[in-house]
């Protein structure tokens, strides 16, 4: 905490709003930097008009600002349209609406709705250098999340403008019955990338680079960056990309899509002239999960390739040479799979050996003989979940991500895998019989602040410190940095844990890729 003469100098800076530019001095070191600010700091005029935001010593933070009209009555699964303007300015101190999703279990009491195309700006303090941009997918199967839980503070405070963005989740974002049109299927991936276009044009406003804007997601929000890369209208929108933890290939085709719409509107009871009786219904309605793709038996929404907006498969565009030549990071956990291992658990199914033919056949189909002979639970300490999360550990995160790194050699891609075993998690999860290790989703505490698990030790807030670092430098130059080497022919991952970030070339040998690269798909 800053404290004395430049302390209160700082503190005096950060909360006024004069009426003209001003002069700060370089608060904390004494010396003096001239730079121009904001006649007001907690202002900034956007497309649709002014929007007032907060100002902190280390940052500002603008709320709830929409990017898109709400996509109401008629504008239900339609792409997104332009906001209307407003007149005065518009409050951005409070997040928006979360997306209409199921609530069900959820026990964020923040309200859900159809008029949820918001996002969030977090800035450093205001410059004249115009300073890299961040944006942020975020993840939830497609089916649930919001942007407003990603607190970027820690990011924002070394330098970089981050955005979290919210899209429209499940049936209203990814419903692909046929008569909706050729954007059916896709109208969550058309908000992104109405929003990336909102930030080309809008981001100087709060003293980013439209020159440099990397676009980044966990899970769901890393398959969409997948996405992103191949789609023919994200084209041109971002310099760089960072996909954390995304089964990119588990995305649905078009005729499979067709057919779970299909039967979706029939369960809501509409079998004649259907898109009218869908656009009649309420939007509670369509918290019920839309279910297209899986990963391990877990299932979840997205968008749906073999469509205008999105032609192919985005691994399989990537091998065929279609990516945005762009600066790209991969990056996994040593353990993804030990979440929904988890989650199944506490949801009341057994994982013991009696289940686990069950677990493989629903997980890899006619292939689950092989991957039960390549992955006896006795290798694993005789724990069934254990086994059966290194599997789909492997099979859906660490060779596919192994397989796009391969694919996207001609361009710079750096590949981390996080592997803090200790990592804190949400305390239902540590109820499971057996480790949670560095399971899916357990990297993001490092980098923002969301909360829901006992604080990190201080070798791990030095690990965070660490990768902030690296995230920053890659949104500033396209690479993280020293100690994280470009991955080439060796096949180089960098290794993230408290104390030991080391450089690996056996990742694609722990995790079996050439055993998953032989399986009949």
């Amino acid at each position: 905490m800053l404290t004395g003469t430049v302390g209160r100098r700082c503190r005096k800076v950060a909360a006024a709003l004069t009426a003209s530019a001003m002069l700060i001095a370089g608060c904390g070191h004494g010396e003096t930097a001239a730079i121009k600010v904001p006649v007001d700091p907690a202002v900034a005029h956007v497309t649709g008009g002014a929007v007032r935001g907060t100002v902190s010593i280390d940052h500002r933070y603008f709320a709830g600002i929409p990017y898109a009209a709400p996509p109401l009555g008629p504008l239900r699964w339609q792409p997104p349209a332009p906001v209307a303007e407003w007149a005065g300015f518009r409050d951005a101190t409070q997040p928006g609406r979360r997306c209409t999703q199921d609530t069900s279990t959820d026990l964020d009491p923040s309200p859900t709705g159809e008029d949820c195309l918001t996002l969030n700006v977090w800035t450093p303090p205001p410059s004249n250098e115009p300073k890299p941009v961040l944006v942020w997918f975020h993840g939830g199967s497609f089916l649930n999340g919001s942007g407003d839980i990603y607190d970027s503070r820690r990011l924002t405070t070394r330098g970089v403008v981050v955005l979290t963005v919210n899209y429209r989740l499940g049936a209203l974002g990814f419903l692909a019955h046929p008569g909706l049109g050729p954007e059916s299927g896709n109208f969550g991936l058309a908000d992104q990338q109405f929003a990336l276009r909102w930030v080309r044009d809008n981001i100087a406003a709060f003293g980013g680079d439209p020159e440099r804007v990397t676009i980044a997601g966990e899970s769901a929000g890393g398959m969409a960056v997948c996405d992103h890369l191949v789609a023919p209208g994200s084209a041109g929108l971002f310099s760089g990309a960072i996909i954390q933890s995304g089964p990119c290939h588990a995305q649905p085709d078009l005729p499979a899509a067709q057919r779970a719409s299909r039967e979706y509107a029939a369960e809501l009871g509409c079998a004649a002239a259907v898109v009218q009786c869908l656009r009649s219904l309420p939007a509670d309605r369509f918290r019920k999960p839309l279910l297209y793709g899986h990963f391990g038996t877990e299932r979840l929404s997205g968008p749906v390739t073999g469509t205008a907006v999105l032609p192919q498969n985005p691994v399989t565009a990537m091998l065929e040479g279609r990516a945005a030549r762009v600066p790209v990071m991969i990056n996994t956990t040593a353990d993804e799979f030990n979440l929904f291992a988890a989650l199944q658990f506490l949801r009341g199914r057994a994982l013991d050996a009696a289940a686990y033919p069950e677990l493989l056949a629903e997980a890899f189909g006619p292939n689950a003989a092989a991957v039960a002979a390549q992955y006896p639970p006795q290798r694993y300490g005789g724990n069934v979940a254990l086994a059966y999360s290194a599997a789909v550990t492997a099979a859906d995160f660490a060779c596919v991500a192994d397989r796009m790194a391969d694919a996207l050699d001609d361009q710079p891609v750096y590949a981390s895998e996080f592997g803090d075993r200790d990592a804190p998690a949400p305390e239902p999860l540590r109820a499971a019989p057996f480790p949670i290790g560095a399971a899916h989703s357990l990297e993001l505490r490092y980098l923002f602040d969301v909360g829901g698990a006992p604080p990190p030790n201080p070798a791990q807030q030095r690990l965070a410190d660490e990768m902030i670092g690296h995230w920053v430098r890659f949104a500033e130059t396209g690479s993280p940095g020293a100690g994280w080497p470009r991955r080439g022919e060796q096949g180089e991952w960098l290794w993230l844990a408290p104390g030991d970030n080391h450089v690996i070339t056996d990742f694609a040998q722990k995790h079996q890729c050439a055993f998953w690269a032989g399986l009949p798909r």
